[in-house]
């Protein structure tokens, strides 16, 4: 299986794998942003994590893209400030990938989400035989909705959300698609890697 891209630059950001070394930055990223978090991320209820296993959570991350499986990114501002993370996952189907993505609660309100989720696109569309990519979000999380709107993405209906809900989920996720065939029609981008 063609491994997933794993460095997009941007105008503003970094999108890289994460390496061991950046579990103690990444910590503090989700320490200071867990309150923010812990609403819409079901694994923000086991925070905080030690750093030793957050660095083997890396190494598995890392394994598993090795693979060919998932790639697992960190969002960094260009001074290498960890903001956030993100990710494209083979999870909806062989010629469909879909992002996630988290935010420091001290960086949002400034379109790195939709930055990071524009590039994101693009490189996904360089991966051969992908020709879908997904935003999925709980319906009650507005400024995850915001992203694929301003993206240009189609909502294509409401899908099973996972079983492990976080508190602040409604139960009801919606599926967000952009098309290989629409994309660079779309004009919605606002940015692309360099």
């Amino acid at each position: 299986m063609t491994r997933l891209p794993d460095h997009v630059e941007t105008e503003r950001l970094v999108l890289r794998r994460w390496e061991p070394a950046d579990a103690p930055a990444l910590g503090i990223a989700i320490a200071e942003s867990v309150e923010h978090l812990r609403p819409w991320m079901p694994w923000a209820a086991g925070e905080p994590v030690p750093v030793a296993d957050r660095a083997r959570w890396i190494e598995h991350g890392n394994r598993t893209w090795e693979d060919g499986g998932d790639v697992v990114l960190g969002i960094l501002l260009a001074d290498g400030t960890v903001i956030g993370g993100t990710g494209l996952h083979r999870r909806a189907g062989p010629d469909t990938l879909e992002i996630g993505y988290w935010l420091h609660v001290d960086h949002t309100g400034r379109g790195y989400v939709t930055e990071a989720a524009s590039a994101l696109t693009d490189a996904a569309f360089g991966v051969p035989g992908i020709e879908h990519v997904e935003i999925h979000h709980d319906a009650a999380n507005l400024a995850s909705r915001g992203v694929p709107e301003r993206l240009g993405y189609t909502c294509v209906g409401e899908i099973t959300p996972p079983a492990d809900a976080a508190p602040g989920e409604s139960g009801v996720h919606l599926c967000w698609r952009a098309s290989r065939a629409d994309w660079p029609a779309s004009g919605a981008r606002a940015y692309s890697p360099r």
